[in-house]
């Protein structure tokens, strides 16, 4: 049987904007800025990435999927404010005072979002792919599993809401053996529309990170290269690049998770923002999951980027349609701000079935994935354990302990199973308060493998 793609295309077309919508008036100045710099950066990425991945989006299509129960100061605000789209450009209107929130398009390095009222260069151009860099090689496809128990069951059940109430599966992709054998897309996506990995990012910067250790450029256990902190008696400069990698710097988090909407959506710039927090608890002695840990982790190994970018790694992999966004400066922002097809992160996945070798080279250090994998500091409560970039499955029933998964934002995950050789890729556009049991969908599927 032949791999199953549901994949239905949707034209970019010009979004013509009605007369300004009114907001609620008890929205605050930043609430409005912050809803209209989320609306401009993630039509700019969706639109201009699918296309230039081949595909295409429309803002319709974005308009029923991303921007659907998002985070609820800005819910309500999002779908009324006008958005233009010239050329590169993508602007969303959010006050008759202030000029309107931009979003900019870079041919190799997707969009940044700019500051409020920003007349300067459209940003610093992102350090792109050298065109000799060896492609990787497809995955080559098997035919469709449809005879193992449970395995369409399962499949289908994704698809829709079996795995969870309200869910918005966009994509499944499941690799077996090295063996592309299951592939489904909702409509208006496909292969070849990229999805914002929200904080699957997290797990693709432990890989970079894993790289410059095998060049011998970075070592996890020295201290972080963070400039602000090498100022005799601060005591961050202890924080070791391992620990930023397990969540575990004992630096300040105003919330869970660290949210930095002003660093996503605000046009703040990492080596602005992301330094300056202090220490709350010894490094090493508290788990708090927080982007920061890993924009950290990120600007202490940039000096390397200059020779081998992200985009580097990716293209090696085969992950042609991966583009790792900055901000409007330059900095790399992969605690989140990354665009992939479903495809691509399952080429990412198989890196780690391989134990960190790609077409015999190795490209990630011997026992990295042993590294990741260890729960070796202080670990989070709930169902899921975490090593170093990576989440652990090793406490759901019927999963096998070895699996690994990268989690993100609105139902985005790459789930490694080692000791069976599948790659799992979810993606999706879940509202907020809507979770996939993506437990419970491994379990099944692995189930139906046997």
């Amino acid at each position: 049987m032949r791999t199953l793609i549901l994949a239905v295309v949707l034209a970019v077309a010009p979004l013509v904007p009605p007369a300004m919508a009114q907001t609620p008036p008890s929205a605050s100045a930043e609430a409005r800025a912050s809803a209209a710099g989320y609306k401009a950066l993630t039509l700019c990425s969706a639109i201009h990435n699918a296309r230039a991945a081949g595909g295409a989006r429309s803002p319709e299509s974005v308009a029923a999927h991303e921007f659907v129960g998002i985070y609820p100061t800005l819910d309500p605000l999002i779908r009324d404010l006008n958005a233009t789209f010239d050329g590169p450009r993508v602007s969303v209107d959010w006050d008759t005072a202030m000029p309107p929130r931009v979003a900019v398009w870079r041919d190799g390095g997707g969009c940044s979002i700019l500051p409020v009222g920003w007349t300067g260069p459209a940003g610093a151009p992102a350090a792109v792919a050298s065109p000799t860099a060896p492609p990787g090689v497809d995955i080559p496809v098997a035919a469709l599993r449809g005879d193992g128990p449970g395995f369409a069951v399962a499949v289908v059940g994704a698809m829709g809401e079996a795995y969870g109430d309200g869910t918005d599966t966009t994509a499944v992709v499941v690799v077996q053996d090295g063996h592309l054998i299951s592939e489904s897309y909702a409509p208006g996506f496909g292969p070849d529309v990229p999805q914002r990995t929200w904080s699957v990012a997290k797990s693709l910067a432990g890989t970079l990170i894993g790289a410059a250790v095998q060049r011998g450029e970075v070592d996890v256990e020295a201290p972080a290269a963070i400039a602000n902190w090498q100022v005799e008696g601060d005591p961050r400069r202890a924080i070791t690049l391992d620990q930023l990698m397990r969540m575990a710097s004992g630096l300040t988090s105003d919330t869970a998770g660290n949210r930095t909407d002003a660093l996503y959506f605000g046009g703040t710039t990492v080596d602005e923002q992301v330094p300056g927090w202090p220490l709350l608890a010894r490094p090493g002695s508290r788990y708090r999951y927080a982007n920061n840990d890993i924009l950290l982790a990120v600007m202490s190994i940039a000096p390397t980027f200059a020779e081998h970018p992200p985009a580097a790694l990716f293209a090696q992999l085969g992950m042609q349609d991966t583009v790792a966004e900055t901000d409007w400066r330059g900095n790399y922002m992969l605690s989140s701000q990354v665009w992939s097809t479903a495809r691509d992160l399952a080429r990412f996945g198989l890196l780690y079935l391989d134990d960190g070798i790609q077409d015999g080279q190795r490209i990630l250090p011997e026992g990295w994935l042993a590294h990741v994998s260890r729960p070796s500091g202080p670990q989070p409560e709930g169902e899921f354990g975490y090593g170093a970039t990576f989440w652990l499955m090793n406490r759901s029933d019927g999963v096998p302990a070895d699996t690994i998964a990268a989690f993100g934002n609105r139902g985005q995950y790459v789930v490694i199973v080692p000791s069976r050789k599948v790659v799992i890729v979810r993606r999706g556009e879940d509202p907020a308060g809507h979770r996939f049991d993506i437990a419970a969908f491994t379990r099944d599927l692995l189930a139906s493998l046997d």
